[in-house]
């Protein structure tokens, strides 16, 4: 592309939509309608001047241009607690609502896995040695997976479990751009342990225990954590098969809609962590904890079934990224 005739043929355009700025408050409707034209036009030529001629002089005083149009044309930014509202009503369990099949489907793949470890475990008592002595084994469901909970003061103890947990999410997210190895490595990992702890309790006969220490916390926790492991194996698929989208483009968009799925999952496991750190250990009624841990759980699944199915069908999907404005222009 020849940048200099490139300028002579749009420098008449540019120089109007700058007069525009500079008067944006005293504009009339016709003056407006125009500066959103001259806006996306110089929007477009912005990205024809990148991907044809990436002149650094020329790239720079459009992209300044646009900054200042984008400016004009959406005027003042709304306030942050209008974003927040929106984000939690809206974009965050659109986001959750458009990923169920793929976390459902992890769920309950790793639940019968685990299941099946579980039952592998106490009816096999050399799986068990393999695991660790007896002596080690009947520590560990007589005293230590009790005390794990309240060894700790509770404050620092939710606030360990949710930096931990929020991290282990937040790699099988981002992981997942590695064709979702890492979410798989995750989701492999929480299964067996899982399976594992499950299967020495049952075979001890405290099986009780389990459920009881585990149910509380556990049911929303590992919503979220499935929901992060299905978010960033969606994110590597999107690699293999873009959708009939461009590949860029896809990519874009779902990993847009991936930093809202790890922003809402810090209030999700901030909840858990607090489940965790003060009531799974300090409440000692079995049935309480436990319907502590289902009405946390009923509560997050109908948010985002309600508010998300309720977004998606709006169109929403969680991606609130700006979409660039471009206009036809014949090179």
């Amino acid at each position: 592309m020849d940048v200099d005739a490139f300028v002579a043929a749009h420098h008449t355009e540019w120089t109007r939509l700058e007069r525009l700025i500079n008067r944006s408050r005293k504009l009339t409707g016709v003056e407006v309608d125009e500066l959103i034209e001259l806006y996306q036009r110089t929007a477009t030529h912005l990205s024809v001047v990148r991907s044809s001629s990436p002149d650094p002089v020329l790239v720079g005083r459009l992209s300044s241009l646009v900054a200042r149009g984008r400016a004009a044309v959406t005027g003042a930014q709304a306030p942050l607690w209008r974003d927040s509202i929106r984000f939690v009503t809206v974009t965050f369990p659109a986001a959750a609502y458009r990923m169920r099949w793929w976390w459902v489907g992890n769920a309950a793949v790793s639940i019968v896995l685990a299941t099946i470890i579980a039952v592998w475990i106490v009816h096999s008592p050399e799986v068990q040695a393999t695991i660790g002595a007896p002596s080690q084994i009947r520590r560990l469901v007589e005293h230590d997976f009790a005390n794990y909970y309240t060894e700790h003061d509770a404050a620092a103890f939710a606030f360990q479990v949710w930096v931990n947990n929020f991290w282990v999410s937040a790699l099988a997210l981002i992981g997942g751009i590695l064709l979702g190895i890492f979410p798989i490595y995750a989701l492999l990992g929480n299964t067996v342990n899982l399976g594992v702890t499950g299967g020495l309790m049952f075979a001890y006969g405290k099986g009780d225990i389990f459920f009881g220490l585990i149910l509380p916390h556990g049911l929303l926790e590992l919503s979220a954590v499935y929901l992060a492991c299905g978010t960033g194996l969606k994110l590597g698929w999107t690699i293999i098969d873009p959708g009939g989208r461009p590949r860029g483009r896809a990519l874009a968009e779902e990993g847009r809609a991936l930093v809202s799925i790890v922003i809402g999952l810090v209030g999700v496991l901030l909840i858990s962590g607090a489940i965790e750190g003060f009531v799974t250990g300090y409440v000692s009624v079995t049935w309480l904890r436990i319907g502590i841990g289902v009405v946390a759980e009923t509560a997050f699944l109908t948010y985002v079934i309600v508010l998300g199915r309720r977004a998606v069908k709006r169109g929403e999907t969680g991606d609130d990224g700006i979409t660039p404005d471009v206009a036809p222009i014949a090179a």
